[in-house]
């Protein structure tokens, strides 16, 4: 596919860990969007198809069936009913570097016993152990780009009954993955899917929608949307859909076409692409070849050196964070492999 035009970044945008560029049909989409909206032009039905095309395309790109994809606006409010099923005491499993809207749902239950262990990611695997109920995990860590190692993680939960719940905001878009295993899988479409913030998706396993309760169940929940804006009658849906959270219309407007741009490009084209780029930066930094899109390292002065020469990345955690995605060039690597030469 010949995706020439599609964006027009300013040269040095290395920071899609932090927002992703939109692809000219979702920016698009969203500007007529917004003039209709201006003046009155139409009714607000024809904004929320979006919703639907984005729950479908968000469903093939993880594998996953329509029916188990809900929808809503940020990661911990899709983990809330989750976190609210736990039983009192259980014991939830995460990375010590977790990113805090896969930690603080869980957390927030402290108060009934449930208490949250945190340990470094390369021991993560062994201490899913008898006693864990739920492991809560990023399938590629925000804050160092490190790439889980799902099988593993789903092999060892099976063994003991425990959930898998995976924040996959770093990861769908670029990095192949499906729910396989998997309970839980939320993703905030605004990086790696290139959306407007505010546009998050999430897959439920049957057997998790099962115990969850819809707490934030609203009109946009029923099982018939445009019958269930009236009255006490409640009647939800017998999915996923009664875990949805009414949508920012314009969010999903621009979220649709950049799904559906990243299933025509392909996953695997994305990923190819970004592991080619992110390796030739660490090359250029003297560092092993990583499986990720998102290059960490701890270079003093990287930050100032990046601001002079006009590269937009990013600092998490101390560390100097650069991340590589599909409108991102060799000329921007070597762009910052420049800016960074002297510290090397």
């Amino acid at each position: 596919m010949d995706i020439a035009g599609l964006w027009d970044p300013e040269p040095g945008w290395l920071n899609t860990a932090s927002y992703g560029l939109p692809p000219k049909p979702a920016w698009d989409a969203l500007q007529a969007a917004l003039s209709d909206w201006r003046v009155g032009a139409t009714s607000w039905e024809p904004w929320d198809e979006s919703t639907t095309r984005s729950r479908t395309a968000f469903a093939r790109l993880v594998g996953a069936d329509p029916a188990d994809v809900f929808v809503g606006s940020t990661v911990s409010a899709a983990l809330a009913p989750i976190a609210a099923a736990l039983p009192d005491g259980a014991k939830v499993l995460t990375d010590d570097v977790e990113f805090t809207s896969n930690v603080f749902p869980w957390q927030v239950h402290a108060d009934r016993g449930v208490e949250v262990i945190a340990v470094p990611g390369d021991e993560l695997v062994a201490a899913i152990t008898p006693g864990i109920d739920l492991v809560a995990v990023s399938a590629v860590q925000s804050s160092t780009g490190v790439v889980l190692d799902l099988p593993a993680v789903v092999a060892a939960s099976k063994q003991i009954g425990a959930l898998v719940v995976l924040d996959a905001t770093q990861a769908v878009g670029w990095h192949p993955i499906t729910v396989e295993g998997v309970d839980a899988l939320v993703v905030h479409a605004y990086k790696w899917l290139m959306s407007p913030r505010g546009a998050t998706l999430g897959y439920l396993s049957p057997r998790l929608q099962e115990r969850c309760r819809p707490s934030a169940a609203g009109w946009y929940a029923g099982r018939d949307v445009h019958g269930s804006y009236y009255g006490p009658v409640m009647d939800l849906a017998p999915d996923a859909r009664r875990f949805d959270q009414s949508p920012a219309w314009f969010s999903f407007v621009g979220a649709a076409p950049a799904l559906e741009l990243v299933e025509q490009i392909g996953v695997g084209t994305i990923h190819e692409h970004n592991l080619a780029l992110a390796n030739e930066f660490r090359a250029g930094l003297g560092l092993e070849p990583s499986n990720s899109a998102i290059v960490s390292t701890s270079l003093p002065g990287a930050q100032e050196a990046f601001a002079a020469a006009g590269i937009r990345a990013a600092v998490r955690d101390g560390r100097l964070r650069a991340s590589f995605h599909i409108y991102t060039t060799r000329a921007d690597v070597q762009q910052a492999l420049s800016a960074l030469k002297p510290l090397i």
